[in-house]
């Protein structure tokens, strides 16, 4: 009696390959600018020698009688730090988002990429069509030579009907969307926090820098002197709200351009998916 074989199970191929990132960076970015927002504020803004008197040494020496404008800041006391780092943070993730989303972005107009596939396939020409996606590159033409392979696989493919075909190039192209979509909105997250937070946190320094001016002109009897002492307190207290306020604002503005970006590439995956499917059913019938 002859051996009979199991027939092998045919598992569809993906051109789509999955994108390695790592978002150590990510995390560790925060800190790393945090810390060097109290080394600027300890070592640079309270530098013994932009101040009058004070005393040297400790995670907060005291300092009086600034002599410049940026050493004002250094009294606004321990908030300035965490909103230099947060600022920090804020241009780190903005340069790193531009410089992503640039890139994503590809190398030529995407409307003017979808027409020249467009008039590739309409002369059956997918080989012509893939060559505009290497000199294109971006997301859309990454999404778009994903979905031209399965589409020139569908073409020899005698199997499959029409509507099945047209499926299976929907599919691939939703698979490299769903690859490339999480690429463009990574670190947005920190961008949205920081236009939130900011402004919260600069209103905490200057609450706190409040607390600390009124609490000192109890304790001072003088009528002028203490006028004149409250008003410097009040003074260094809202360098808080300046540095929040600029903070979350700068923030907000970067957030709706890079946000405005993402929108454009989606629409031209969704057109080059558009373009693939039906362009495949109109020819290939």
């Amino acid at each position: 009696m002859a051996d009979i074989k199991p027939t092998a199970t045919v598992k569809p191929v993906t051109t789509v390959q999955a994108k390695k990132s790592s978002n150590i960076i990510s995390l560790l970015a925060p800190v790393i600018c945090l810390i060097i927002g109290y080394i600027l504020w300890r070592f640079v803004l309270g530098n013994p020698d932009n101040f009058g008197h004070g005393t040297d040494g400790g995670f907060w020496p005291d300092r009086d009688e600034p002599k410049t404008v940026l050493s004002r800041m250094y009294l606004g006391g321990i908030i300035v730090p965490i909103l230099i780092g947060t600022f920090l943070t804020m241009i780190t993730f903005v340069v790193e988002r531009f410089l992503t989303i640039s890139k994503a972005t590809g190398t030529g107009n995407n409307a003017d990429f979808i027409r020249k596939v467009q008039y590739n396939l309409a002369n059956k020409n997918v080989d012509a069509a893939i060559a505009e996606c290497d000199k294109q590159k971006g997301s859309v033409g990454n999404v778009m030579k994903a979905g031209l392979y399965r589409y020139r696989d569908m073409i020899s493919n005698n199997e499959l009907s029409t509507e099945q075909k047209v499926l299976a190039i929907q599919k691939e192209v939703e698979e490299a969307t769903a690859l490339e979509l999480p690429m463009l909105e990574k670190n947005l997250v920190f961008l949205s926090t920081i236009a939130s937070i900011a402004t919260l946190v600069g209103l905490l320094g200057t609450v706190m820098g409040m607390i600390r001016a009124f609490a000192a002109l109890g304790e001072d009897s003088g009528g002028g002197a203490a006028a004149s002492k409250l008003s410097v307190g009040i003074a260094e207290a809202l360098y808080n709200t300046a540095l929040g306020i600029g903070t979350s604002a700068v923030a907000i503005v970067f957030y709706n351009i890079f946000t405005t970006r993402i929108d454009g590439i989606t629409y031209g995956i969704d057109e080059s998916g558009f373009t693939l499917t039906q362009s495949f059913a109109s020819l290939y019938k």
